[in-house]
């Protein structure tokens, strides 16, 4: 719809151009009619759901009423005929039209509109939300000697009965805790307990229990940035080592955290957990994790890892080579990776 909108504008702004030129005349009036017929149609689609309103549009509708009201005033007032007709001034005018007509509408663009994926299993989904404390470990990105602090979420059948699989999930390397939320809505309507963490200071952004919002720390990000497996193995390596502790760490806290609850039978939510069935999802970083977990507790059956590298089974660096562990993997993995199609894309029959 941000596309649409855009080229829309920009065909106008250039049809306007091409008429002035044309009559060699500054068509004020008609200038003044397309800005508010422009607001009009916009409101008009907005109230039919067309465009769906959100922060996307917020510019764009700051932007057409500005026009609308430029406009109306245009029509009302008593224009003195002294304006002539300038060709560089017209294409001036269309030019810095569409480039503001860009800037309002890149919202939209980057953040377009969707169509809600329905789940398809036969339960109706609830969520909850939670803030676990970790007493056992100390917050390691700040120095105020705090203990770590995780949020989760928590997708669930909603009015069932018995007790369902448990899956932990686990983010990417700057993604949040309902970074894949269809993906939790499909499983729980299946009769899963799907629980995401915000992995605190390594998600883009979570919040405190005061609900103030907690930004990925900067030096999280630096070493982001900054790793290159090509130029510095052992560099990437101790990267990885670090970031998989804090991930692994988190993760295990929380299955142990949600089967102690299960047994104390404390909240519904906890009590609709099957203890002897667990499973753990992550993608890319955390993905990386989830498979560590794999190797690390007896009671997970089951890890799916989506665009995910070994990083927890990597031991050391040899001869600048990455040595990783050949030891069976324990319990029974999805490894979705995806890297090695990239560079067959172009080759591919579209569409798939």
């Amino acid at each position: 719809m941000g596309m649409l909108i855009l080229l829309s504008g920009i065909f106008i702004e250039i049809s306007v151009a091409i008429l002035t030129i044309v009559s060699k005349s500054n068509q004020h009036n008609f200038k003044n009619i397309i800005r508010i017929v422009a607001f009009l149609v916009f409101t008009f689609l907005t109230t039919l759901s067309v465009i769906e309103w959100s922060y996307r549009y917020y510019p764009l509708a700051f932007l057409l009423l500005l026009l609308a009201l430029i406009g109306t005033h245009g029509l009302l007032r008593t224009r003195p005929k002294t304006n002539a007709y300038d060709l560089v001034g017209a294409l001036g005018r269309a030019l810095g039209m569409s480039v503001l007509i860009f800037i309002v509408t890149l919202p939209a663009i980057i953040f377009p509109q969707h169509t809600e994926i329905k789940s398809t299993g036969k339960y109706q989904v609830a969520t909850a939300n939670y803030i676990y404390t970790d007493i056992n470990r100390l917050e390691t990105y700040v120095t105020t000697g705090e203990n770590r602090k995780l949020n989760v979420q928590l997708w669930f059948p909603e009015n069932a009965e018995g007790t369902y699989p448990l899956i932990i999930f686990s983010h990417g390397g700057l993604g949040i805790k309902a970074s894949n939320e269809t993906l939790y809505n499909e499983l729980a309507s299946h009769g899963y307990i799907v629980c995401s963490i915000d992995h605190t200071y390594q998600c883009l952004y979570t919040t405190a229990e005061n609900g103030s919002i907690i930004w990925v720390a900067k030096s999280y990000r630096k070493e982001l940035t900054a790793e290159n497996a090509k130029l510095n193995k052992q560099q990437s390596l101790d990267y990885y080592q670090k970031w998989m502790k804090i991930r692994t760490d988190d993760i295990n806290f929380v299955i142990d955290y949600l089967l102690s609850q299960a047994k104390k039978n404390s909240n519904r939510v906890y009590q609709l957990v099957d203890t002897t069935k667990i499973g753990v999802i992550g993608h890319s970083l955390g993905g990386s994790a989830a498979l560590g977990i794999g190797r690390i507790r007896n009671d997970v059956g089951a890890v799916v890892a989506l665009d995910s590298p070994f990083m927890c089974d990597i031991k050391a660096v040899r001869n600048n080579e990455f040595v990783f562990s050949d030891a069976k993997y324990p319990v029974a993995l999805l490894n979705v990776y995806s890297d090695r199609p990239y560079e067959h894309l172009d080759d591919c029959q579209w569409p798939l």
